[in-house]
């Protein structure tokens, strides 16, 4: 009796899902760490200027605004939180120059119509240079309660 020998129709073949499954998780391992940089896309080149650097600019108007809404301009507390309380500080601080850069600073926690009347008070008075300080988030922080 004779046995058969089956062995030559196997065929070898090469399984490719493995393989497949290996370069699809490594092309959505580098796409989801690439970073997309948008700078490099950009490119600008600055106008150059011959002239003298300008003077130092006069210190900031400091406008404080703590968590109560209470007002301290410069130095001075404001007694009373009215726009027209408000105005008259800043015309004592200030005097007559209305091209001062002014810098709020307001508590995190002050109510916003507290800022709106800083606004209102600098806008009537003239004044167009106005900043807001604010400090960077901390590390870890979850940025709950921090306004834009």
């Amino acid at each position: 009796m004779r046995i058969a020998d089956r062995r030559d129709d196997d065929i070898p073949e090469i399984n490719l899902v493995p393989l497949i499954d290996v370069v699809l998780c490594l092309l959505i391992f580098f796409v989801v760490t690439t970073t997309f940089d948008a700078r490099s896309v950009l490119r600008l080149e600055l106008p150059r200027a011959d002239g003298q650097p300008a003077e130092a600019q006069a210190q900031p108007l400091g406008i404080l605004i703590n968590a109560d809404g209470r007002y301290f301009v410069g130095d001075r507390e404001v007694l009373r939180t009215d726009v027209e309380s408000l105005k008259q500080a800043l015309r004592d601080v200030a005097g007559d120059d209305r091209q001062r850069v002014v810098l709020i600073r307001a508590d995190a926690r002050t109510p916003w119509q507290a800022v709106v009347t800083a606004y209102e008070a600098l806008a009537q008075l003239g004044f167009r240079k106005v900043a807001n300080a604010t400090t960077p988030a901390a590390a870890g922080a979850t940025g709950k309660g921090k306004g834009a």
